[in-house]
């Protein structure tokens, strides 16, 4: 039996393929285990408390790569142990056989590494979307998916670089190097890109607008449907779709009107010039009172604001909920227009021009 184990076959002893068959099925046997735990340890980690949908998540996610990973690990790991067989061993183009294979075990090797960080970054990006879908900033879940795609890529360039180094011997401190001066040339002739991508940054971190405001910016009203890397895509009032670059969303001055507390109803009303200081006071203090009555309105203001030789000005600013549907802010605006012209026509007062100019706004 000794005679048995100590035979050599391809440059190795039989007693050397049991130890390393042994090696690898007890890493089958003990795979589900050891990742199941280490699992466990770092839902515990990251969660801190182990809520089943996000330890469902987390098992989908991760236990797979994590099993993959220790295996291929375990079985690289005992077949370094063997002696690569003589007879296997050929030159090809001055490449050995022996290194061929050692290549294509590193590249194996870093891709399962590189798709278990990459799993790893989706199952934290699931568990913190679900924190944020909490939240009543929803500007939280784009900042999420932006992170989640920026560290795959460069978990994808760390594996590039692994691949360079560990399969072809690649010293990858002068390709570091190279990529530098590259990378300033290319930022130089990529200058408004990368003030855009800085610009995204800003977006995100400073918060000015999220998804689904309505913004006025650059004469345009509109809905924002996506803040991306470069651009963000505004859906406007006439239901055109605008994308404007993130630099300019930065230094413009934005009206976000989905943050104003209160809606603005603004009449500047030009009247006769022959009318007389009587009936002025009789208009201000009829309007104030009207308003006064509207539960609608939260605040007026109602005041003889000029005078010329074409026409008396009376100002007339009255303000509502932002809450209010925009179908009862019309309705609002027609009852005081249909009153004024009523008091008008009671008080005997003409207009000094052909029409009332009005003004609405929010505030």
């Amino acid at each position: 039996m000794e005679q048995f184990l100590h035979y050599r076959f391809l440059d190795n002893s039989i007693l050397s393929y049991l130890y390393v068959l042994g090696v690898i099925l007890l890493a089958l046997l003990i795979k589900r285990f050891i990742s199941r735990l280490l699992a466990d340890k770092l839902i515990s980690l990251i969660t801190k408390r182990k809520q089943s949908f996000r330890k469902d998540a987390f098992l989908k996610l991760v236990v797979f790569p994590i099993e993959r990973f220790l295996l291929i690990s375990i079985a690289l790991a005992s077949f370094d142990k063997l002696n690569f067989p003589h007879e296997l061993d050929f030159d090809i183009h001055k490449v050995t056989s022996s290194d061929i294979i050692h290549s294509l075990a590193a590249i194996v090797w870093v891709w399962v590494f590189i798709r278990l960080c990459i799993r790893v970054t989706e199952f934290i990006a699931v568990f913190l979307q679900e924190k944020a879908s909490l939240s009543v900033d929803k500007s939280e879940n784009q900042l999420i998916v932006f992170f989640k795609d920026f560290f795959k890529v460069i978990f994808i360039i760390i594996g590039v670089l692994l691949v360079l180094r560990l399969a072809f011997n690649k010293d990858i401190t002068s390709l570091l190097t190279g990529l530098s001066i590259v990378g300033a040339a290319v930022a130089l002739a990529t200058k408004e890109s990368l003030e855009n991508l800085i610009a995204s940054f800003i977006i995100f971190f400073d918060k000015p607008f999220a998804m689904g405001d309505i913004v006025k910016v650059q004469n345009f009203t509109g809905t924002i449907e996506k803040i991306g890397l470069r651009s963000t895509r505004i859906r406007t009032d006439i239901k055109t779709f605008i994308t404007v670059p993130n630099k300019q969303m930065v230094d413009t001055i934005i009206d976000n009107v989905s943050l104003r507390t209160q809606r603005k109803i603004e009449l500047r009303l030009e009247i006769s010039i022959s009318t007389s200081k009587t009936q002025i006071k009789q208009l201000v203090a009829a309007v104030k009172e009207y308003l006064q009555q509207k539960e609608a309105v939260e605040n007026n203001t109602v005041f003889f604001a000029d005078t010329g030789k074409n026409a008396h000005v009376i100002a007339i600013d009255c303000f509502t909920t932002i809450a209010q549907p925009i179908e009862a802010f019309n309705a609002l605006r027609e009852d005081i227009n249909l009153y004024i012209i009523e008091l008008m026509e009671q008080l005997q007062i003409e207009l000094a021009a052909a029409n009332t100019t009005v003004v609405v706004s929010n505030k």
